[in-house]
């Protein structure tokens, strides 16, 4: 993967230390930030494509039917720029890249993105509390499963 659009393949941080430690460490790149914010737009788009038809539109939170893409980057930006912050506060108290964080490693995406999709549309607050809570038990579902096929080494 790294051969694949190398020029991306660079620390987020450019290397740079604040007070002795990496800003963000050497796994938060440019390529993860493009990547993560493509797939949160093309996400958004399938959803909006399924919104059409009725078994998802009686599923969803949300009215995608005047929705802008906008809606989906600012929900990938913000998801990916909340796990670089929580990775700057785990540098500054010593947490390893890798190393867990319970809840924080869990939730950090969904809070980026709920923060800065809010600039422009605000869910309020029980829609934003509900994915929160949903995503934390989607994500220790799914790292729990693929600790148990050996995909993955740590259970949560």
């Amino acid at each position: 993967m790294s051969r694949f659009i190398p020029f991306l393949n660079y620390p987020v941080d450019f290397g740079k230390t604040w007070k002795g430690k990496r800003i963000f460490g050497s796994h938060k790149t440019w390529r993860g930030i493009f990547f993560g914010t493509l797939f949160a737009i093309l996400t958004f788009w399938c959803q909006q494509y399924l919104y059409r038809f009725e078994f998802f539109e009686a599923l969803s939170l949300f009215d995608y039917v005047e929705a802008s893409w906008v809606i989906g980057l600012l929900l990938g930006l913000g998801a990916v720029w909340g796990d670089s912050i929580r990775s700057f506060l785990k540098r500054r108290i010593n947490i390893k890249p890798g190393d867990m964080w319970m809840p924080f490693d869990q939730i950090d995406y969904s809070i980026g993105a709920f923060a800065l999709v809010s600039i422009t549309f605000f869910p309020g607050w029980k829609i934003g509390i509900m994915a929160v809570c949903l995503y934390f038990f989607i994500h220790v579902f799914f790292n729990l499963l693929g600790y148990i096929l050996r995909i993955q080494k740590n259970k949560f």
